[in-house]
């Protein structure tokens, strides 16, 4: 019989203690001996060197226990910003989650954009408000900023005890036996009722029966409350200190209860995807799998279809399947739906991959993009090779990096989303590599945009044999909206084969444009081109494609890009001057700020660029009372003077006598 299965995700704000709830939930179920502690370094999921050391989650981890005849796949992903992209990749492995909440510190910057993923993909969650033994927990204020800023649909189901004080605990709950069986709304506890309220508005027949006081069960009240969970309609509260373990029971039997078990349609074919890659040191990459539909055993051969295109089908063989428990590899005949697992062999798979049909899989959630690159230096000049395999392999763990290796240079490049990936960056590069490195000052990311029509044309027929005739048509696109392909070219003019290599190659040939920036928003059509019976080859128009594209460029000009934040700033309305000034110094704008007591709430935009050390001087402003959220609302035009432009990095296009000699080999 299929077992049932639920794939559950633990997301919070850095510090709201995920990582300690983990333990515990582990501990509760047996499936650990003793809880690991976050100050020792001895926590499971944190596997990390650099995680133990420090004491914050840098890459997402899995787990897998046992509760009620369940079986919880539990992942565990970072809290800090920095690590956003982790917690992004988790989002398309999950049937539901778990958002820890702080009772002192409340609703975080990073919490607020972790529950809108949530929200967008219909994740079905639990919030369980932790820390209850902290002096300043205050379990009613953090309700009203749940309330205000994540959903007013959240209901408390459990009533805290004792606040701030060592013996803090719960001393009621919806799920607890006093509960009675049978009830009117006069005869429930005050701290229900907006439970009762939620669920009127969202069922006319039983606001009827409480506005009438007709009695009703709990079971009835229970099965409307479970039902408007899984529909998202109400997110259940519960309280409890997970350092004591308490709360945790009550929380297991709710997970049971109320979140939804994974589908489990194992008789199709097989639908999937990579969420996450890593190196054994003893079996070698290993990727982790969420299957959602049909089933994937040890020694299959599986379909990439994400790799695969019309000129070549990728597939790789399943050579190991396992799971993770208590930190280590547990083998696994096969990985069915509803599971996840690890799958060693899939040499070509990269993270975000779709195996199989990939029908069943949902879409990707952006909950973060790098805005920062910065050149990484070995601090021995004889350990550039070697650092450049090694942040080829962090790549391949972490695609957002986007390392750029220029050859010609000796320069790597990656992309960052701040300091503290960078300091944990240079830790792993030294202990799991051996080597040390020096990051350069980060600069922003820009991009470019063409800025108007125009048409790129490249006829590249000497030094013969070769001949690759291309012209495209280039447009500006609607901001935000990315790079557009389309080719209106016969295949009696260019070769299909032909015209794929032009297809998989233009990426390549927008990573830089004439102001040294990626090519973004653009429309590119194939209108025209020819090849040659005799003298063509694939390599040709893979040389011939980026030559054209800057041809068009360098015609057009471009507009610069630079990367706009959605702001959301809180603080005392004292600072509400000083706030407003600064914002419009940074080239932002802000809507009319709201008022709530003494405190003001401003949001708006600004440019990363002059914004980036905004959150260290606000905490400085404020005592430290200020809470800034930030999250990428996409690119906007800005003048030269106020952004940046670089040189291209390697041989240009434009170049284009050296450029054809570099790209055939001819010079190094």
């Amino acid at each position: 019989m299929t077992k049932v299965c639920k794939n559950i995700g633990i997301v919070a704000h850095v510090d709201a203690g995920k990582t300690t709830l983990t333990e515990q939930l582990l501990f509760a179920s047996g499936a650990t001996r003793k809880v690991g502690s976050v100050d020792d370094g001895t926590t499971a999921t944190d596997s990390l060197t650099v995680e133990r050391e420090r004491g914050i989650s840098v890459r997402l981890a899995t787990e897998t226990f046992y509760w009620n005849d369940h079986q919880i796949n539990l992942i565990d992903t970072p809290g800090h910003v920095d690590f956003s992209a982790e917690v992004e990749r988790s989002l398309r492995a999950l049937d539901c989650a778990i958002l820890v909440v702080s009772s002192v510190e409340g609703v975080q910057a990073n919490t607020s954009s972790i529950f809108d993923a949530l929200q967008y993909l219909n994740i079905p969650t639990l919030i369980f408000i932790n820390k209850l033994d902290r002096a300043g927990a205050d379990v009613e204020r953090v309700m009203a900023e749940i309330h205000q800023e994540l959903s007013p649909n959240a209901v408390l189901l459990q009533q805290p005890s004792n606040l701030g004080q060592t013996d803090a605990g719960i001393s009621d709950g919806w799920l607890k036996a006093s509960t009675p069986s049978q009830f009117t709304s006069e005869e429930l506890e005050p701290w229900l009722q907006p439970l009762l309220e939620r669920l009127t508005e969202l069922d006319d027949e039983f606001l009827e029966a409480i506005i009438e006081s007709v009695p009703v069960t709990f079971e009835e009240v229970d099965q409307k409350l479970s039902q408007a969970i899984s529909c998202n309609e109400i997110y259940p509260v519960f309280t409890g200190v997970a350092k004591a373990g308490i709360g945790i029971n009550e929380l297991l039997n709710a997970i049971i209860h109320y979140l939804p078990n994974a589908k489990q349609n194992i008789n199709t074919a097989l639908s999937a995807v990579v969420f996450k890659i890593e190196h054994d040191q003893r079996i070698g990459k290993m990727a982790y799998v969420r299957v959602f539909e049909g089933t994937l055993n040890a020694r299959d051969k599986i379909h990439n279809a994400t790799r695969s295109h019309e000129a070549q089908v990728i597939e790789d063989k399943a050579s190991q399947v396992k799971r993770v428990i208590r930190g280590k590899y547990q083998d696994m005949d096969c990985i069915e739906a509803g599971d996840i697992g690890v799958v060693s062999g899939l040499q070509s798979a990269k993270i975000g991959d779709i195996l199989g049909l990939g029908d069943a899989v949902p879409d990707a959630y952006q909950l973060s993009a790098p805005l920062l690159t910065v050149q990484v230096i070995p601090d021995n000049e004889k350990d550039f090779s070697a650092l450049a395999s090694a942040l080829t392999e962090l790549a391949d763990e972490d695609p957002l990096l986007n390392l750029e290796w220029l050859v010609e240079q000796r320069e790597l490049h990656v992309n960052i989303n701040g300091w503290i990936q960078v300091e944990v960056i240079q830790t792993i590069l030294q202990q799991r590599f051996g080597i040390q490195a020096t990051f350069k000052q980060p600069s922003i990311i820009y991009k470019e945009t063409p800025t108007q029509p125009v048409e790129g044309y490249e006829c590249y027929w000497m030094p013969k044999p070769c001949w690759a005739i291309v012209r495209f048509l280039i447009e500006p696109a609607q901001r935000g909206s990315g790079v557009h392909y389309e080719s209106k070219v016969s295949v009696n003019q260019i070769a299909a084969k032909y015209q794929n290599e032009i297809q998989a190659n233009l990426a390549k040939a927008l990573k830089q444009g004439i102001k040294g920036w990626s090519i973004t928003d653009v429309k590119i059509t194939l209108i025209d081109g020819s090849d040659h019976v005799q003298h063509s080859r694939p390599g040709d128009f893979i040389i011939a494609t980026p030559m054209a594209i800057m041809n068009g460029l360098n015609e057009s000009d471009t507009d610069l890009l630079e990367p706009i934040l959605d702001f959301q700033i809180q603080a005392d309305s004292e600072l509400l001057g000083t706030l407003t000034s600064d914002i419009t110094k940074m080239r932002g704008h802000f809507d009319a700020p709201e008022f709530q007591g003494n405190r003001v709430i401003i949001r708006g935009k600004f440019p990363a660029a002059t914004s980036l050390d905004y959150a260290i001087k606000l905490a400085s402003l404020s005592g430290g009372h200020a809470k800034m959220s930030t999250r990428l609302s996409g690119y906007e035009i800005c003048s030269p003077e106020q952004g940046q432009t670089t040189a291209y990095r390697g041989i240009s296009p434009l170049d284009r006598d050296k450029y054809i000699l570099w790209a055939r080999g001819a010079l190094q």
